[in-house]
Order: structure tokens, then sequence, then C-alpha cells
């Protein structure tokens, strides 16, 4: 439909759905006047009625009566009267032939009018950009893969903390050319005579090497029935290098240890 400002006259080409069947308030886009437009109806009705009506032809008139002949006297021969010539009707001007220009097209900076509610030729706001999930995952894994040599290096450097719950050797893995020797027979357990409870041990450290090797500490370890650790303590043996072929012997005891440890264990400390 087309539509024109009442304050400029600006015409434009918008659709019958633009309005609606019950018409909307518009704004034009060169003078910003609004105001409110008829449904296409309604519109076409007003229009109908808003164009000049061409005016009524004029009435022809009448052709005249032809007179009568006079009665002429019976001796004269009858006489011929030629009636007057009718005259032409009159003719309607001739319509316009001249071609009518269209109504100009709609203009590109047409403003959609500012009706309350959302309109289909509101401007609407930039389009989101889309996010691209395969970079996402790539930066995902990168920083997982960075996390994971990071830990895996801490924990190579340093070793796992104890609050992981992984099984730890009790004992370290054995020396070179140190042979320790502890014999049951040489470790006691009794209950002195004020009440507390006794552990000894005895044993040697030997050198079996044609090297002189450095003696780590010794440890120590009672368990209970259950084959639970119920008491440890590290030992320091007198000498912290031994030569080839050379020997050092360890004694050791301690005081208050648990009732329950019923045997121990004797071996290398872990680092």
């Amino acid at each position: 439909m087309i539509i024109a400002c009442p304050a400029c006259t600006t015409r434009y080409v918008v659709p019958d759905s633009a309005v609606g069947p019950e018409g909307r308030t518009v704004r034009c886009a060169k003078c910003r006047h609004s105001w409110f437009q008829d449904p296409p109806e309604a519109a076409s009705v007003a229009a109908l009625a808003a164009e000049p009506t061409p005016p009524p032809a004029a009435p022809q008139p009448a052709p005249p009566s032809p007179p009568r002949p006079e009665p002429e006297p019976e001796h004269e021969p009858p006489r011929f009267v030629r009636s007057a010539p009718e005259p032409e009707p009159e003719r309607a001007p001739p319509l316009s032939q001249e071609p009518v220009a269209p109504p100009p097209l709609a203009e590109t900076s047409y403003i959609p009018p500012e009706p309350t509610g959302a309109s289909q030729f509101e401007a609407a706001p930039p389009f989101r950009r889309r996010r691209n999930t395969l970079k996402l995952w790539t930066w995902a894994a990168a920083i997982f893969a960075a996390l994971a040599i990071g830990t895996i290096a801490a924990a190579s450097y340093w070793g796992l903390p104890d609050w992981v719950p992984v099984s730890r050797p009790t004992f370290a893995m054995a020396q070179a050319d140190l042979q320790l020797d502890f014999p049951a027979d040489q470790q006691e357990r009794r209950q002195l005579p004020n009440g507390t409870e006794f552990f000894g041990a005895s044993g040697t450290i030997t050198n079996i090497g044609g090297e002189a090797r450095a003696v780590p500490p010794v440890l120590i370890v009672l368990r209970d029935a259950r084959d639970r650790i119920v008491y440890s303590w590290e030992v320091r043996p007198p000498k912290r290098s031994l030569a080839p072929g050379e020997s050092v012997t360890v004694n050791e005891a301690v005081t208050d240890v648990p009732r329950s440890a019923r045997f121990a264990e004797i071996g290398w400390k872990p680092d």
C-alpha cells in the first residue's frame, strides 16, 4: 500500500502487513512527523473519498417539437413547410490522456514507527559472535597437558605428598655391596620392672664390595598381630662410610613401645 505524510506529503510504499488490520502509528523519515495510519481497507476508502468527482455532464436540451402546419385555403394547393433543424447535443469535454506518474518508492532511510510493542521493522541489535567449539576444546586440551606435565615434574622432583592415597614401600631398595644382618635371636622384647615395654636389636652392616660405600640410615618397624605398623624409628650407624670388607655393629634399644607390637622388621630407610 502507499502512505503519505500529512505534514510534508512525502509518499512511501510499505507492505500491508506492516500496518496491520487495525492500523498503527507511523513516523515520516523526512520530517519526523508521526500520525495514525488506517488499515489498507480504510485507507483505500478514504483515498477514494478524497479524490474529486468529475462534474456531471450538462443535460441535453430536448428537441423542439415541430410546428404544426397552418391550414391553407382549399383553393390553394397544399404547401409543404420545412421544419427547423434540430440542434446538435453538446459533447462532454474529452478526458485527459496524459499518463499519471507512479508514486515514488520508499526511501532507504525509512525509519519504522515507534509502537509500544515489538515490530518486525524495528532495528535489531547486532548478531552475537558464534563461539568456535573446536578452538575452545583445543585451549582446554593445551591447559590440561600443561598441568599434567607440571604435576609429573613436581612429583618426580619432590615426590608425592603424604596425603596422596598411594601405597609406599616401607623400606628402601637394597644398597649395592652393603649387607644388613639383624638376626631374630638378637632381637629382644621384654617388660621392665616398672612396667615399661622394652625392645632391643643388635646386628651388623658389612661392605662386601671392592669400593668404599656410604652407609644410609636403618629403619626399625614394629608390627602388631594384624601386620599393621604400630611403631618405627630411625637408627644412625656409628660409621657413615665403610671400606671394602669392613663391617660395623649396630646396637639399638627403645622403651615405651606399644603393647600390641609382636615382631620387628629392619631395613634401609627410604628417602
